[in-house]
């Protein structure tokens, strides 16, 4: 194992594992802490540990943080990646800078750089200010996120205000210059230095300036130049990666749960086939109103009728969530949804469901926790950032689409499942 990764979340667990997969490497994806990746390592050039941290109190994401970058160098990882999401969506409080923190403090190390941009998706860096699209992240839908708003676009300050380590940036014309002008320009002082990048040429240049640190921070697109690096060092052998997978045939449905815009089109266009539609409401749900069997019955009934698979979905525009979080608490209104979820795939898996499309990082989490499945192999790319991915420790092999919330074109649904037929 060259690269060990730590995220805080599934969807961006997959999706860092499909650009480095696409880049040549060999790479398994771990759901939660593990106790050894013995088992792996050997079969792997890159662990990406997925963890459930980001909306996590501060402290508690730091412990399995710090836990998996142990496992992680146990196994002989030469450089850990800790990956947050392309928005840095996170609050005054963390996680981001907190585990940022502590992953430099456990490895011994006073240098790293943090660069969320990915391009493909619309996601720049210039001046150290977050873009989405032409939109500072302020601006955009991002700033109404129900657990973790986005309303400072300023990179620089975010950080600054989670983290005791000195931030900084380091702007798009350092960047523009040599790779060797920007590797002097991060180990130049002490600190976590934000990166510019507003091209995937920016982004290759950033991962061989940090070829030597022992932590890179950010987004997934930043690990894209990894690979080449590691075959320059003599680390990697020539693309040995692949997106195939043996398919197995099944039972299909759709489980969203992010409120995101994004999410909120791709329904609206899965709608428009005539899909068979079920709508969660999380104070139904609070009062006994919607119950598991309900939805699986809903599913079952569906299961062989339209173009997609029964949508199950709790998305919904900013102000009925912000309905809901104020009758039940925000922290509650999310995890009764991602309960049932939970208990949805479950029940469906037990009829013979197994594949499942999953809108939403946190609604994901809780579907694959649901599966009890630790290890997934990495399949073909439906959109940027995300591919089908295949369980390889549960009973019987599933087939997943993990979709961030903003991930994805408007036709997702439509894309992912027709990759099947």
């Amino acid at each position: 194992m060259i690269l060990g990764a730590i995220a805080d979340d599934l969807t961006g667990a997959t999706d860092l594992s499909l650009i480095l997969s696409r880049s040549g490497m060999r790479v398994v994806q771990v759901i939660g802490v593990p106790n050894s990746l013995d088992a792996i390592a050997d079969k792997a050039d890159a662990v990406v540990v997925a963890l459930k941290s980001r909306t996590n109190p501060a402290e508690e994401a730091v412990a399995m943080s710090v836990a998996a970058a142990t496992a992680l160098q146990e196994a002989g990882a030469k450089q850990l990646f800790f990956k947050y999401c392309s928005t840095f969506d996170s609050t005054d409080e963390g996680n981001i800078g907190p585990v940022a923190e502590a992953l430099m403090d456990h490895l011994g190390t006073d240098v790293s750089i943090a660069c969320p941009s990915f391009p493909e998706n619309g996601r720049t860096v210039y001046k150290g200010h977050l873009f989405v699209f032409d939109q500072l992240v302020s601006d955009s839908p991002m700033k109404d996120h129900p657990l973790t708003p986005m309303r400072d676009p300023d990179l620089v300050s975010v950080l600054g205000r989670q983290t005791k380590i000195p931030v900084r940036l380091i702007a798009h014309d350092i960047v523009r210059g040599t790779t060797e002008g920007l590797a002097a320009a991060i180990s130049a002082a002490p600190g976590i230095s934000i990166v510019d990048a507003i091209s995937d040429d920016d982004l290759r240049k950033i991962g061989h300036a940090a070829a030597d640190l022992a932590l890179i921070t950010g987004g997934s697109a930043v690990a894209m130049g990894l690979a080449e690096v590691y075959r320059e060092k003599g680390w990697l052998e020539p693309s040995s990666g692949s997106d195939t997978l043996d398919l197995p045939e099944g039972k299909g449905v759709i489980l969203a749960g992010s409120c995101s815009q994004m999410t909120r089109k791709q329904i609206e266009k899965a709608r428009l086939t005539g899909v068979p539609m079920m709508q969660l409401d999380p104070l139904r749900i609070a009062n006994g109103e919607t119950k598991t069997e309900d939805i699986v019955a809903f599913v079952e009934s569906n299961a062989a009728t339209g173009r997609l698979p029964p949508l199950v979905y709790s998305s919904a525009d900013p102000s009925v969530v912000a309905a809901a979080q104020q009758a039940l608490g925000r922290q509650r209104a999310g995890e009764i949804v991602e309960n049932l979820m939970s208990a949805v795939a479950a029940a469906l898996v037990a009829r013979g469901f197994n594949r499942i499309i999953s809108a939403g990082g946190e609604t994901s989490g809780a579907v694959v926790a649901a599966l009890g499945a630790s290890t997934l192999a990495i399949g073909p790319e439906i959109d940027p950032g995300v591919p089908w991915v295949m369980t390889l420790d549960a009973d019987r092999p599933m087939l997943l689409a993990l979709k961030s919330g903003n991930f994805g074109s408007e036709d997702f649904f439509l894309k992912a499942w027709s990759m099947l037929s």
